[in-house]
């Protein structure tokens, strides 16, 4: 899988493919990342990507030029499955968007910056739209690499045991259990019996009756009996 990035600050997100398991699923060559600076696609002397937008009021614009002319020559040397706008007005992100992203060969994420893209570049360009979340940050290269790591830990052969991905949180609409690991007695803190028992059917009994109880407890809004 390919990920490309635009961005105006390509050191402010490089960092966190650097490191654990995106790093070693970007050197087994089973993803690949990089990250444009959108400031090389400018026509402008000085590197302008923004302006004022019209109409008035506080705030600078993307705009579309430096903007198009780096969709169109990344689209001119392959085709991409979907180019994602991260914006706080976006539908929000979930595990099921990125179940679905996991699947595609090549994709574009746009940090957005300032008050916003020129819309031109959102109506001609732009298939996806994603928000992290109902708040708003300095730039979209957080949120960027929020989505890319959340993908690339689901393609198959990044994570050794292919199956932990399956059991996280929300793969499957819930909350996951408790998790615990030795000592089985922390200072009369004990490791739930069923877990030491061996007994695969009634762990996995287990498992699933707190999933549950969890996600009823703290995301109600999640929980489908």
């Amino acid at each position: 899988m390919r990920i490309d990035i635009i961005t105006i600050h390509p050191e402010l997100i490089t960092s966190p493919f650097a490191h654990s398991i995106i790093k070693r699923g970007i050197a087994k060559g089973l993803a690949e990342v990089n990250f444009i600076n959108l400031r090389d696609f400018s026509t402008n002397k000085h590197k302008t990507v923004d302006d004022y937008q019209y109409g008035g009021g506080a705030g600078m614009v993307m705009m579309i030029e430096p903007l198009a002319n780096c969709i169109e020559q990344l689209k001119s040397e392959r085709p991409y499955d979907e180019i994602i706008y991260l914006t706080p007005d976006g539908p929000l992100y979930n595990q099921q968007t990125a179940n679905t992203l996991s699947t595609l060969k090549n994709i574009i994420l746009l940090c957005g910056h300032y008050k916003g893209i020129d819309e031109r570049v959102r109506s001609l360009f732009i298939t996806r739209e994603i928000s992290i979340g109902d708040y708003v940050l300095s730039g979209g290269e957080l949120a960027a690499a929020i989505v890319a790591d959340s993908i690339i830990r689901l393609i198959p052969g990044v994570i050794s045991d292919e199956t932990s991905a399956l059991f996280d949180s929300f793969q499957d609409g819930l909350l996951a259990p408790p998790v615990y690991t030795r000592p089985a007695d922390y200072k009369g803190h004990k490791v739930p019996e069923v877990l030491l028992s061996g007994d695969f059917e009634k762990i996995e009994k287990w498992r699933s009756e707190k999933a549950h109880e969890r996600t009823q407890q703290r995301r109600p809004d999640l929980y489908q009996p």
